[in-house]
């Protein structure tokens, strides 16, 4: 068997440290070229703690997919949650991929895509329209990533970690479903309109 086996799971309240301990990791793999070093320390114990991970897992409003390889490693994850991007309009139909994170040495692996399709395929059964995420403005392989898989630029925010400010980049993705009652909708009425 290949040591770069993998599978995909929805995260159990048992997993807070598993999640964790991925979040951190990835999170310095991405940013210790751009953050000061204590900026990450601090990020990471707020952001990325066991406790921080536990509550999202015992929160309804949200959901989270596990990567790991064979003997049980944790590689990745993604975060469905409700929207939280002040500076873009939301709709009641809007839902948040909060995080995907794949240790880099899986980039190109599939872990990425398959964590994004699963998260896809809960927010269309959920009924979401839409699916929003922010991205640091400098990361263009995620940007890349995010394109390749029907996410479209809509807008900007700033943020702080430690007492510098960075830019993201808001993208959205129209899903399915919505799409589909959008059609219907229209549909029904042109139909109406030549009834009348």
């Amino acid at each position: 068997m290949d040591d770069t086996e993998f599978s995909i799971r929805p995260a159990e309240a048992a997993d807070a440290a598993r999640l964790s301990l991925i979040g951190q990791a990835t999170f310095l793999e991405s940013f210790a070229h751009v953050l000061r070093g204590e900026d990450i320390v601090m990020h990471c114990m707020h952001q990325h703690s066991r406790d921080d991970y536990a509550a999202r897992l015992r929160s309804a409003e949200g959901a989270l997919w596990l990567a790991e390889l064979r003997k049980g490693a944790p590689i990745g994850y993604a975060a469905l949650s409700p929207p939280d991007l002040p500076d873009v309009e939301v709709g009641p139909g809007d839902v948040e991929l909060k995080r995907i994170y794949v240790l880099s040495r899986f980039h190109g692996s599939g872990v990425a895509a398959q964590l994004m399709d699963r998260a896809v395929e809960h927010a269309v059964a959920a009924g979401n329209s839409r699916l929003l995420l922010g991205v640091y403005s400098r990361n263009g392989r995620a940007i890349r990533f995010y394109q390749k898989n029907g996410f479209s630029l809509i807008g900007t925010r700033r943020f702080m970690i430690g007492a510098n400010h960075y830019d993201d980049v808001i993208m959205a993705k129209p899903l399915p479903a919505a799409n589909r009652k959008h059609d219907e909708a229209l549909a029904f009425g042109q139909a109406s309109r030549k009834e009348g």
